[in-house]
Parts: C-alpha cells; sequence; structure tokens
C-alpha cells in the first residue's frame, strides 16, 4: 500500500481508504476486507474501487464494474479469491492535503467512547475517525481533517523514526498529561496513514513479554528494526504461536451492542487496548465479514479490534475460547474480519453467511473448483497438532525462530528493494 500512496502523493492525490500496514496489497484489500479510519465515510475498501480484472477458474479473463459483471464485483469483494484471481484494480482518489490535523479526544468509559464515536461518525467535516480504550475507564477518539496549513503553535508530530514514540503509546500520554482537554496537533500525511505500523498497533508489545524483555523507550529503540509489521509478520508467518496462544479478531457490531460485547470481552480475555474503527456497512448480498444489520440499513457500525494473548496454552481451549467469542458476536447481531482466527463448523459458517447467493455465484463463473471461502479461512478445531507445532511450542524455541525468520528477511533482498521502491 505504501507504493501506491507513494506514487498518488507525488500528484496531490491520496486512495480513500488507506489500509494502515504499508505491506498489505491493494489486491489483498479487495478481496480480503480492509477497513481503515476513513471507512466510517467510505466504507470498506473495496466499496472505493471503481473496476476490476479478474482471471476466472476457466482462464478467461473479465472485467467488473458496478455496471459490467456487477454480481461478480460486488461478489468477490472480501471472498478471498475463491471466485477468480484479481489482475488489476481501478481505484478511486481524492485530493491530498499536507498534514492531518488530529485531535484526541479524551473518555473515561466504554459508554462515552461508544456515544463519543457514534457523534463524531456523522460529522461531515472529519475525514479519519477510530479510537483506542486502554481500560474500562480511559480512552480516546482520535479525530482527523486534512489540512494544507500548519500553524507555529500548533505541534507537529511523527511516528516513522525509530526514537518516536509508537502512535497508541503517545496517545495514552497525551490523554494521561491532558485527561480533561482535547489536545490536537498536526501530522504529515504519510505518517498518519501508516502511523500503527511500527509494533502492528500494539501487538509487538507481546514479544517483549514473551522474551521477558523490559518494554521501554530504550529497548523499543534498539529492536526498531524488527517491529515493522512487514518484519512482524515473517516473524508470525514462522511460529504457531499465533494460533495457539493469541487472539487476533476483529469484530463488527451494531453501536447499540458494543457496550454488551466489550464488556464480554473484558471479562473473559481481560485485553487492553482495543482498537475502535466505525464502519460504513456494505449493502447486501455480500460475503463481506460486516454486513448491513437490515435491508436498506445505513447506521454506520463499531470495528472492536481485539488482539493480545488468549491466556491459556492449552489449544483445546483456546479453540474453545474463540468459538465461544463467535457465538457470542452472532448472538449480538455481528459477524467478523474473515482474516482473523476463524473457528466455525462449516454448517455454523454458513448459517451466518449466504451460501445460496455465494454458491450461485461459483457455479455462475465456473469458480466451482476453486477452494470456497470457509476452505480458505477455516481454523483447525481439533487439538491435533504437528510435531513441529508442538516443538515451536515451546518457550523459547517458537520465539527465537520467528525472530531468525524475521531477521533473515529485515536484512535480505526483497526488504531492501522494497523500502528503496516506497521510501515515504
Amino acid at each position: 500500500m505504501d507504493r501506491l500512496v507513494k506514487y498518488t502523493l507525488a500528484h496531490g492525490l491520496i486512495p480513500l481508504v488507506v489500509m494502515e500496514f504499508p505491506g498489505i496489497t491493494v489486491g489483498g484489500g479487495f478481496s480480503g476486507t480492509s477497513a481503515e479510519s476513513s471507512s466510517f465515510r467510505y466504507g470498506f475498501f473495496d466499496r472505493t474501487i471503481v473496476r476490476v480484472e479478474m482471471v476466472l477458474a476457466n482462464g478467461n479473463t473479465v472485467h467488473c464494474s458496478g455496471s459490467e459483471h456487477t454480481d461478480l464485483f460486488h461478489g468477490a469483494a472480501g471472498a478471498m479469491g475463491t471466485l477468480g484471481v484479481v489482475t488489476m484494480l481501478e481505484v478511486q482518489l481524492k485530493p491530498a492535503m499536507s498534514y492531518l490535523q488530529t485531535s484526541y479526544h479524551p473518555v473515561t468509559s466504554v459508554t462515552e467512547a461508544v456515544e463519543t464515536m457514534r457523534k463524531f461518525a456523522t460529522d461531515p467535516s472529519i475525514d479519519y475517525l477510530d479510537g483506542i480504550l486502554f481500560s474500562q475507564n480511559q480512552g480516546a477518539i482520535i479525530v482527523g481533517s486534512l489540512s494544507d496549513v500548519c500553524s507555529d503553535d500548533t505541534p507537529k508530530r511523527t511516528f516513522s523514526k525509530a526514537t518516536d514514540s509508537w502512535f497508541y503509546l503517545h496517545v495514552q500520554d497525551t490523554i494521561s498529561s491532558h485527561p480533561s482537554t482535547v489536545s490536537t496537533e498536526a501530522i504529515p500525511l504519510a505518517e498518519y496513514l501508516f502511523r500503527y505500523d511500527r509494533g502492528a498497533f500494539w501487538a509487538a508489545r507481546w514479544s517483549f513479554d514473551y522474551f521477558k524483555t523490559p518494554f521501554n523507550s530504550l529497548t523499543r529503540r534498539l529492536f526498531d528494526s524488527l517491529m515493522h509489521t512487514r518484519v512482524l509478520y515473517k516473524a508470525q508467518d514462522a511460529t504457531p504461536l499465533s494460533a495457539s496462544q493469541y487472539i487476533a479478531q476483529d469484530l463488527g457490531l451494531p453501536f447499540s451492542r458494543a457496550e454488551e460485547f466489550i464488556d464480554y470481552t473484558v471479562h473473559t480475555f481481560g485485553i487492553w487496548p482495543l482498537w475502535l474503527c466505525p464502519l460504513k456497512p456494505t449493502p447486501h448480498p455480500t460475503i463481506n465479514p460486516f454486513p448491513a444489520s437490515g435491508p436498506g440499513a445505513s447506521e454506520p457500525l463499531l470495528n472492536i479490534g481485539l488482539w493480545g494473548p488468549a491466556g491459556t496454552k492449552r489449544r483445546d481451549r483456546f479453540v474453545e475460547l474463540n468459538r465461544e467469542l463467535e457465538d457470542k458476536l452472532v448472538a449480538l447481531g455481528g459477524e467478523k474480519a474473515l482474516y482473523a482466527h476463524t473457528f466455525y463448523t462449516e454448517d455454523e459458517f454458513w448459517r451466518v453467511y449466504d451460501r445460496g447467493w455465494y454458491d450461485a455465484l461459483r457455479e455462475k463463473y465456473g469458480a466451482t473448483s476453486l477452494p470456497s471461502v470457509y476452505d480458505k479461512v477455516k481454523g483447525q478445531l481439533d487439538a491435533g497438532r504437528s510435531m513441529r507445532d508442538r516443538v515451536l511450542d515451546l518457550r523459547p524455541l517458537g520465539g527465537a525462530y520467528g525472530v531468525l525468520k524475521a531477521i533473515r528477511y529485515r536484512y535480505g533482498s526483497e526488504y531492501r528493494r522494497i523500502r528503496r521502491d516506497a521510501p515515504l
């Protein structure tokens, strides 16, 4: 994503929705699920796509848009490549500006956070909106508006250098220092768009806990080269730890049920912080994980990012906790992002998603030979593990192996080429 932003900024333009991890691709954002801090206005990234070129399972190439193969255009969004392979996309852009005037609004309860977020989501003067809950009585709603002007008395802030604070820590420091006032600063636009790259929001902090390493400004600076999302994902993919000990879920619910769901996660997992991101819902039919809550519904939904230790090292208990979470989400009228841990049985999965509509699309476009969405996202329900996974589950073997893979990638030719092609 950072390469696209680099080239559009050179022309004074920016995509309507920018995935906040720079390594997420445009095709991945369309075929998967990508909702970011401008999604309260524009919806998911796929809703900002004008036209798609796809190669079908039979080898034919088709072009899809709002007026051509419309069913495939909307159906392929979020379908994980199970209707065909996306080879080209036309992305909507808008004028870019130099800065994002960013304001941090302190909140002192979950109720206040949800209601403040709901209020701001209808404000036409706001361009970007998300929030962080640090506890049940501390959080911030983060409001951004594009601007080419930065007054001398407005602090300027960056988040990409090793000496910079991680964004979420800066937000917490800001509201702790000014718990009853709104603080505002100017962030260069590219710095804002990828502000969560260092530390992967806050998920990387758990790596310090894993290795029993102090988590402070000195150690974060010392290990900064390994704390960017492209590198962190190499470590994650090398070990089974993230699939057996750490919860990774994005969960969308109606605003009216969000507080009840947060209360459930607090008592079940005790994971903090939580990410809040309001979403403009996608019309039916769709495989998109956060569809509208009813025909014609237009109210935004609230995505809750739940990322942290599951509190168990037992695989069977880990699966059980995820399944309980899925049940609670469905009971409250919500749906999840399918990139995340997914432990529905096949029957349960298709009670949530519209199998009739999806299978008809697969039949129409000759995609029945491809894996289904369920095939691609299903987790391993039983407690059986390979010997390799059992060994890498042992501390510190799994973590050390992941670090070695990350170091090899970080200092290899692929990463150097990426940084050369997309310096922002």
